[in-house]
């Protein structure tokens, strides 16, 4: 969030600029733990299957070796598909299986998860082939895929391989 607020500054028309940006990550196939940085209520038009309903757009960033990989998902708030929203739910550690909860979005930015990404190719309408990291599915958390940050001794070994014990 602080990344957020230092660079959604406005800039004068003779500042120097130095920024490229980064390369849109496509994913290989596999697991990987995420972050939940963004969500956005919107609707769902409808569909021939899906009556028009709320849905949530989430942000999720994984953490690679050639940067942050940034993947949008929707969530269709619709019974038909409620077992996905569970699924979510149930990956950031909200929910259990076969228990009922209310959603509680407020939650959700922040939150970490693990899922299977799968790389989608598309044509855009220009007619280009390109590509997109798609969630295939949510996984149940589980506290191993994410130590305690300031649980650096699980993460690096026992204190007796410290140098000064």
């Amino acid at each position: 969030m602080a990344d957020y607020i230092n660079n959604n500054a406005g800039m004068d028309w003779d500042d120097a600029i130095e920024n490229d940006g980064q390369e849109f990550i496509i994913l290989p196939e596999g697991d990987y733990n995420f972050t939940v940085t963004d969500f956005e209520r919107g609707r769902f038009p409808g569909s021939a299957k899906i009556s028009p309903c709320n849905k949530a757009t989430l942000t999720l960033q994984v953490k690679t070796d050639d940067g942050v990989a940034s993947i949008r998902t929707d969530l269709i708030l619709n019974r038909i598909v409620e077992f996905r929203i569970s699924a979510f739910f149930r990956c950031i550690g909200q929910k259990k299986h076969g228990e009922r909860l209310v959603m509680d979005w407020n939650k959700v930015v922040g939150s970490r998860g693990r899922a299977h990404f799968k790389p989608r190719t598309y044509t855009d309408r220009d007619g280009n082939e390109r590509q997109a990291n798609d969630v295939d599915r949510f996984y149940d958390y589980d506290e191993k895929y994410f130590p305690a940050e300031d649980d650096w001794m699980e993460i690096t070994g026992d204190a007796d391989d410290l140098p000064f014990n």
